[in-house]
């Protein structure tokens, strides 16, 4: 057993319960923050202690950070929808941004040394050279990419004032479950394609929407880099080792596979695996999606001994698969 604990905020959420398990496996003792407005207590693994609170409730995560010697943050908790921070943007300047600000300060009072940030690859915008390396200009089109940016931003300022060092991983699509069914991506309403895509394979939705299909691509719809939320998980394990060992030095660092596909391959690969045929229907380009978006992830693999274990589309499309199917069993 590694000595003290891992806060992990969002814990109940997709990613956030996937790096619960990854945590545990790799012998951390964990304590969950979340406020299960989105995320799910059955989604927490029974090892891993559950405090139900809002990340900006200063007194509930300091007394959890130090009842538990909390040495590490894991910060998920946030959200996500990029249409919805167009139509909302106050609501993620405040989850994003406002919440995270709380959450570092807590970090600071508490004496936390490590804190890794679940960033985005919505940072970049639109990119002018594809893959997009860490540092190409980050100019953000809407207020999801710009609250994730704006935390970056502090955590670097903060870092240079206090002794914490951090870990920013901005990840690309996120997709699949873990391979052994302990957990999946079950909010409502998810707008990510391999999710819909499974959901209707199932019998939940009716069709699966193609945005554009004049995108500057082989096939005109657009490219993106899908990573299993089992690989991303791992990633932040093995980037909390390297802040750990390198106590003086932060990191940014892009995580996806380096290689991408268009709307119809991965559909493709949804009709492959399932054995049928998806009703795909074509309607508009959505504002502001680039034609793709593709990580340049040289930098991780240079930094970390991670390595991906699960990055075969077919493979994440069978994980996302199974867990939707586990999904409608329980109702």
């Amino acid at each position: 057993m590694r000595e003290g604990s891992v806060l992990v905020t969002g814990g109940a959420g997709y990613i956030g319960s996937h790096a619960v398990l990854a945590l545990l496996d790799a012998g951390w003792k964990v304590v969950v923050v979340d406020n299960l407005v989105t995320g799910f207590d059955w989604a927490v693994d029974r090892h891993a202690s559950l405090v139900v609170a809002n990340i900006e409730d200063d007194d509930k995560v300091r007394a959890a950070m130090r009842d538990h010697g909390v040495v590490a943050v894991m910060h998920f908790a946030g959200s996500v929808v990029v249409p919805e921070s167009v139509e909302n943007p106050l609501k993620y300047y405040r989850n994003n941004t406002v919440a995270s600000r709380a959450l570092i300060e807590s970090a600071v009072a508490c004496g936390v040394k490590h804190f890794i940030f679940s960033s985005t690859a919505a940072t970049y915008g639109i990119p002018e050279v594809v893959p997009v390396q860490e540092d190409s200009p980050r100019v953000p089109i809407n207020p999801y990419g710009m609250s994730k940016l704006m935390t970056e931003f502090m955590l670097k300022d903060v870092a240079a004032a206090h002794p914490i060092n951090y870990c920013a991983l901005r990840y690309f699509n996120v997709a699949g479950a873990d391979p052994q069914g302990r957990s999946g991506q079950s909010t409502a309403g998810a707008t990510h394609l391999i999710k819909v895509a499974v959901e209707a394979a199932i019998g939940k939705r009716s069709h699966v929407g193609v945005f554009g299909t004049d995108f500057d691509t082989p096939d005109g719809t657009g490219v993106r880099d899908y990573i299993h939320v089992t690989d991303l998980a791992a990633a932040h394990v093995d980037a909390l080792d390297l802040l750990i060992a390198d106590p003086a030095n932060s990191h940014t660092m892009n995580a996806g596979y380096g290689r991408g596909f268009s709307v119809l391959q991965v559909l493709d690969a949804v009709d492959r695996v399932t054995n049928m045929t998806i009703d795909r229907r074509l309607e508009g380009r959505r504002a502001g999606d680039p034609d793709a978006l593709v990580a340049d992830n040289s930098r991780i693999l240079a930094a970390l001994p991670w390595r991906p274990k699960h990055d075969d589309l077919d493979g994440i499309v069978k994980d996302a698969l199974a867990w939707e199917r586990k999904l409608a069993e329980r109702g």
